[in-house]
């Protein structure tokens, strides 16, 4: 096989004591390790076709070597880059929550890791308890405030109170109020479209909120609607028909 055609996936684990392997593993941890490798190498662009892709079970732990993979440019171009652990977000979306997903669970199970190699072993990429994979560029959060407009679907709470907008999309925010603040609004805000100003950390990258602070309630901004002025138009048009054309001259000059 040449070297860049064949990716081994290896995961180890202690259960009862005993390491696992092809011959002793939990149904449930097999099935879900399969679909990790079978996410994995498709990604999110399914640049690799996994029903053409051969498989082989090897014992030492629990390892399944994926062959057929030389056209590949996505998945080793990615390979290459988790060598870098602070580089998880230059690589495909899907193989970055595959590496997250393998990381949170090695630090729940600490005999648990996962390692990624090639035939030739001048890739190697192992995950377990002390990796530090990380999206250096999704880790950049900057302080704002800024306003929130959407309908307030529930608010309040005895030691936590907090008001939850719905923005649309299916998206509701929880955003983090105190008493005071809840207490002294002495509208209905219940199910009624609002304008919050709040304070929070936003991601640079995605522009997702995070630590949403209620600094209060604001006018609703006026929006834009053609509609109505051109109902206004119309109506004053029509109120100006027999208006001259001349009358403002007339009128600077004090002959109206």
């Amino acid at each position: 096989m040449n070297t860049d055609d064949s990716l081994r996936f290896a995961l180890s684990d202690r259960i009862q004591d005993a390491e696992i392997g092809p011959r002793r593993v939990p149904l449930a941890l097999l099935g879900q390790f399969q679909e990790e490798v079978e996410d994995f190498l498709r990604g999110s662009n399914r640049d690799v076709d996994t029903s053409q892709v051969l498989v082989s079970i090897e014992e030492g732990s629990l390892a399944i070597v994926a062959t057929g993979l030389l056209a590949a440019s996505g998945l080793w171009k990615d390979m290459e880059r988790l060598d870098n652990p602070s580089a998880l977000g230059l690589i495909d979306p899907k193989r970055a929550a595959i590496v997250e997903r393998w990381q949170a669970s090695a630090r729940k199970h600490p005999y648990r890791s996962y390692r990624l190699t090639d035939q030739s072993g001048g890739l190697n990429v192992k995950v377990d308890a002390r990796s530090d994979f990380r999206n250096q560029v999704e880790a950049i959060w900057v302080p704002v405030e800024k306003y929130l407009l959407g309908t307030i679907v529930d608010w309040g709470g005895k030691t936590s109170p907090n008001v939850h907008l719905d923005v649309g999309n299916g998206r509701t925010v929880k955003i983090a109020s105190t008493h005071a603040l809840l207490a002294g609004e002495k509208e209905n805000r219940l199910y009624k479209q609002a304008l919050l100003q709040v304070r929070a950390d936003e991601n640079l990258r995605t522009g997702e909120l995070r630590n949403i602070n209620l600094l209060g309630f604001a006018e609703q901004r006026p929006t834009w609607n053609e509609a109505e002025f051109d109902k206004l138009v119309q109506k004053g048009t029509r109120a100006w028909a027999d208006t001259p054309d001349d009358w403002l001259e007339k009128l600077r000059s004090g002959k109206g």
